[in-house]
């Protein structure tokens, strides 16, 4: 398995060496938000049997397990002292509290409805980034991530009677939290890399999510053992591919691309959710919904071409 990833890794490489930086970066990303982009309709699998905090949390512990093994593997060397601020962010929005207010959201919400609240993300992203990490966006990239986020935002409103339920506000602040975890992980990847972080800030969170597991798990004990193959594909997706392989790619595409521009391809994210929430929920795929998919995809082609100082 070891040989294999090897042979992966350095195949990305070779295709990456071909790139710019800002290119490459780009496609990191994207293929990052292509596996994010189904942990709407896998989390909604997994709660559907599961008790929400219990999978939340018991995907974090199994990611960590496999950062654990990726480590010691990689005869990584400790973070220093100064990265443990950055990797703390990176623990408490993307490792604990996207996972869980999500879980929590989508008890009661479709997976197709919360995909479009999640399009707030390349905002709050680039927002963050021009607080932490120094980049300054110009007034036309602000213009069109604003207009990006506008169209999703007004979408979700429009599905809803113009109304956020608890659940939609769960998401919100989710995606802000998730947010802000990007801009830190992206500080922390210039120092040591995108894999690392990630697999750092899970081992950091563990005081958190181990006990909140074994709790949980306990409390819904027979829950968690009547709970069929589905909730169990749900939760085996969240741990490894939106937990663990997907920072993989996304944390190196904002080191390559930077944090505000790369954040622009989770524009896509809603609706590239609305077509894994049709595929694999079975929830109906409306015109619409690829008349705003179209809208919004265009403000990233737009927005690409707008001047970032780094």
């Amino acid at each position: 398995m070891q040989k294999s990833l090897s042979l992966a890794l350095s195949s990305r490489r070779g295709l990456l060496s071909h790139l710019s930086a800002e290119s490459a970066g780009m496609l990191l990303g994207l293929i990052g938000v292509a596996i994010f982009s189904l942990t709407l309709p896998f989390t909604r699998m997994a709660v559907a049997e599961l008790d929400p905090v219990f999978s939340s949390m018991a995907r974090a512990v199994i990611a960590a397990a496999l950062s654990g093994g990726w480590l010691l593997w990689s005869r990584a060397p400790l973070p220093s002292r100064a990265m443990f601020v950055p990797l703390f962010w990176v623990a408490a929005g993307c490792v604990i509290g996207f996972p869980l207010l999500t879980s929590m959201a989508m008890q009661h919400v479709p997976a197709s409805h919360g995909a479009v609240l999640i399009g707030i993300l390349p905002l709050m992203t680039a927002l963050f980034s021009a607080l932490r990490n120094k980049e300054k966006p110009s007034r036309g990239f602000w213009a069109f991530a604003l207009l990006g986020s506008a169209i999703v935002v007004g979408f979700a409103l429009r599905e809803n009677s113009g109304v956020l339920h608890p659940a939609d506000l769960a998401i919100l602040a989710a995606g802000i939290m998730a947010s802000f975890g990007y801009a830190e992980g992206a500080r922390a990847s210039h120092t040591l890399g995108g894999t690392q972080t990630i697999c750092w800030a899970l081992l950091l969170a563990l005081p958190v999510t181990v006990p909140l597991t074994l709790v949980q798990g306990l409390a819904h004990a027979d829950g968690i053992a009547e709970a069929g193959a589905r909730a169990w594909t749900g939760l085996a997706y969240t741990s490894v591919f939106s937990m663990f392989l997907g920072f993989f790619f996304w944390y190196r595409g904002m080191v390559l691309g930077g944090v505000a521009r790369v954040g622009q391809v989770q524009l896509v994210q809603p609706f590239l959710t609305l077509l894994g929430a049709a595929l694999v929920l079975g929830e109906p795929l409306q015109g619409q919904h690829l008349l705003f998919a179209l809208a919004v995809i265009a403000t990233v082609g737009f927005g690409r071409r707008m001047a970032i100082r780094r």
